[in-house]
């Protein structure tokens, strides 16, 4: 019979805490990455739609809407990481 937790020796009350205080941390950081890039998606596409005074050119609209999408994409990566981190706490 081996020793408890030879191969995951971070597994042991203590680091089960230290993971778990990690997890939270990490949740916490992409939850807020996800809002920041929500808003900044919300802020392109107002942008695209040609709502933002000064900046409604045919090209500033193009750039609002690449970066709406942009962001889109980072908010969901964010979502799923602080999914995956809460899973962990």
């Amino acid at each position: 019979m081996s020793a408890p937790n030879v191969d995951k020796p971070n597994e042991g009350i203590v680091g089960q805490a230290v993971n778990s205080a990690k997890n939270a941390a990490n949740y916490v950081s992409e939850t807020i990455q996800g809002k920041s890039a929500e808003a900044e998606k919300e802020s392109n596409k107002q942008q695209a739609k040609g709502n933002v005074p000064g900046q409604d050119s045919i090209s500033d609209r193009v750039s609002g809407a690449t970066g709406a999408i942009s962001n889109k994409v980072d908010e969901k990566k964010h979502e799923g990481s602080a999914s995956a981190n809460k899973e962990g706490i």
